[in-house]
């Protein structure tokens, strides 16, 4: 059976989920060169070094167009990337925590994203801690601790949780 060509295996990883052009340039180099190691191992022939670095420029190059073409055609596309992941996160995480995940794909949130989740981050951040706390507010401090370290692991802004805490009504 002949293996998947680049563009078939990229196709396959988008019809899974969305990911970002830098997520996926990642994955197809990284299958690129097992592809290009388990042809050796069955040439039986070792390359020297020169000879894969040349190798990996090229399939760069490669990827690099390929990631053009599915831009192009549509298959990628990061607006829904940022989307999906808003998507994904918003019930569990707070802004800053999304935030972060979105720039660590070098992608940010646009404005209209950005206010809408901060104008649900209140409700977001007080509906998972009614399901870790039960909606106790906290009696000492080492409890407020707690149920404030869990929030801004969370990723909600400090303002946030101190108004979760005091349970204020919105």
């Amino acid at each position: 059976m002949k293996p998947l060509s680049l563009k078939m295996r990229a196709i396959g990883l988008l019809s899974q989920r969305e990911h970002s052009l830098s997520e996926m340039r990642r994955k197809l180099l990284r299958i690129s060169r097992d592809m290009a190691r388990a042809k050796v191992r069955d040439e039986a022939a070792p390359a020297d070094e020169a000879e894969e670095a040349d190798a990996q420029s090229a399939a760069a190059a490669e990827i690099d167009v390929l990631l053009a073409w599915l831009q192009a055609q549509g298959y990628l596309s990061e607006a829904r990337f940022v989307e999906s992941r808003i998507h994904a996160r918003a019930q569990r995480y707070g802004s800053l925590r999304i935030r972060q995940e979105l720039a660590q794909h070098g992608l940010g949130l646009g404005a209209d994203a950005q206010a809408e989740l901060k104008a649900t981050e209140l409700s977001r951040a007080r509906a998972i801690w009614l399901r870790k706390f039960g909606g106790d507010v906290p009696e000492d401090p080492a409890a407020r601790a707690k149920q404030t370290r869990f929030l801004v692991g969370r990723g909600f802004a400090p303002e946030v949780i101190r108004r979760v805490l005091r349970a204020e009504s919105e």
